[in-house]
């Protein structure tokens, strides 16, 4: 199915590029008035997937001003044909309706995109490779950024320092895994972070360390925050671009709506969401740059600020951005043995994982949120970190009162045998990523 789909989308892509705004299909006896509009697209010779029981495919659409006019066979659509209108035959290939993602960082994924690649390396010396040639690009003294490794494709060793100081004597480097829940720093980029043997773990983070007690370069959730600081602020241009990058990347595949739930993760600024909100999404709509659709989600800790905003400008800025909710982390990831269970680790029998913010700050925040009409995310992988958020969520209905909230847990992955019926009868959105 998958690479069935893959070829559809690539058939498509284009198609879906020209009409990421377009609302849903409507069948041809729904007309916006009695007299036929020229249409600015046509598109023809089609199979369109419409979503409506009493026209289910139709073969030619009508479009202006980025709205649909009319869906049907071409002769119901050729008089909207006029000098000006572009028609476009697609022999015979599919259209749907744009997909939406439920959990993107989609500035996140836009500037990874320009870094070093490292997801799908399977090897430890590709791995090297590519670290040395970025290394070959960037300056003496300049960071070397990026990520996307998962060290289950070579075997499970994880990466260390030693793996990359060799070749980056005079850079400091930092690559996070896929998850975002852990990251490798070489030994320039710890020492300027100033991590030593005698750096203490923050709450909710590790420093891995070798039984010596000296890092091994490896840093897990909050212990990201340690040496974040040291890297330079990314620029308002590169971060434009970024969503640039990652709008036609979605387009591409068929993505017209995310969910963007930010550049918000253990040890990262909750600055960053309301930066990116202020600096790249409100420029991009004002400017006509926006290519996708996007309802934004913020860090928990700020809801007061976002209620603010919501109360000040309304959930629909324009037809490209919703403001939608808050986001928290319960745990860390299982590929980082940081997501919270109960039994321990098969290669770590003392590690259950990480609890990334506690109890007691979780359900305040929730609980204030939750009164102002806020929906809320949080993060949970491990199952007793999903029980966690469940029994939380339960308490914040017994004391803020029954109504649809629509509260959600992000990934939901692994649960105990009796949590699932949980998740219906408390009607909690188990929003599921891998």
């Amino acid at each position: 199915m998958n690479n069935f789909l893959t070829v559809v989308f690539a058939s498509v892509a284009v198609v879906l590029a020209i009409i990421a705004s377009l609302p849903l299909l409507k069948p041809n006896h729904q007309l916006l008035s009695w007299r036929s509009p020229m249409a600015d697209l046509v598109v023809k010779n089609a199979k369109i997937y419409t979503s409506d029981e009493s026209l289910p495919f139709a073969d030619s659409m009508a479009v202006r001003s980025g709205r649909v006019l009319r869906v049907g066979n071409y002769s119901s659509i050729k008089d909207m044909v006029g000098d000006g209108t572009k028609e476009l035959d697609l022999m015979g290939k599919i259209v749907v309706p744009g997909f939406i993602d439920s959990h993107v960082h989609l500035i996140s994924g836009g500037l990874q995109m320009a870094r070093v690649e490292l997801r799908g390396v399977s090897q430890k010396d590709e791995f090297v490779r590519r670290v040395k040639e970025a290394v070959r690009n960037t300056n003496q003294g300049s960071w070397i950024l990026g990520g996307g490794w998962n060290n289950d494709l070579w075997g499970g060793e994880l990466p260390m320092a030693s793996w990359v100081d060799d070749i980056t004597p005079y850079n400091p480097v930092w690559l996070s895994r896929m998850d975002g829940h852990m990251g490798l720093a070489n030994s320039v980029a710890l020492k300027l972070a100033g991590i030593t043997t005698s750096s203490e773990d923050p709450n909710g983070g590790t420093i891995v360390r070798f039984t010596s007690g000296e890092p091994t370069g490896l840093l897990i959730d909050s212990a990201m925050k340690l040496l974040l600081l040291s890297i330079p602020e990314v620029s308002v241009e590169e971060r434009r671009e970024a969503l640039s990058r990652a709008s036609n990347h979605a387009l591409m595949r068929g993505v017209t709506t995310v969910v963007d739930v930010g550049r918000y993760f253990p040890g990262a600024s909750v600055k960053h969401s309301w930066e990116d909100f202020s600096d790249v999404y409100k420029w991009a709509d004002s400017s006509g740059k926006m290519m996708i659709r996007v309802c934004l989600f913020f860090p928990l800790e700020t809801w007061l600020q976002l209620h603010n905003l919501i109360t000040k400008v309304g959930r629909t800025m324009s037809q490209w951005i919703y403001l939608g909710g808050v986001k928290a982390f319960a745990d860390g990831s299982l590929g980082s043995n940081s997501a919270l269970f109960y039994e321990p680790y098969a290669d770590e029998p003392h590690n259950y994982g990480l609890q990334v913010k506690d109890n007691e700050s979780l359900l305040n925040l929730t609980l204030a949120s939750d009164r102002v009409g806020l929906q809320v995310a949080i993060h949970a992988i491990g199952d007793r970190a999903n029980d966690l958020i469940l029994d939380m969520y339960e308490s914040v209905f017994s004391t803020n009162g029954v109504r649809d909230r629509r509260f959600r847990i992000e990934h939901a992955q692994h649960l105990a045998p009796e949590t699932p019926a949980r998740f219906g009868k408390l009607g909690i959105v188990a929003s599921v990523q891998v």
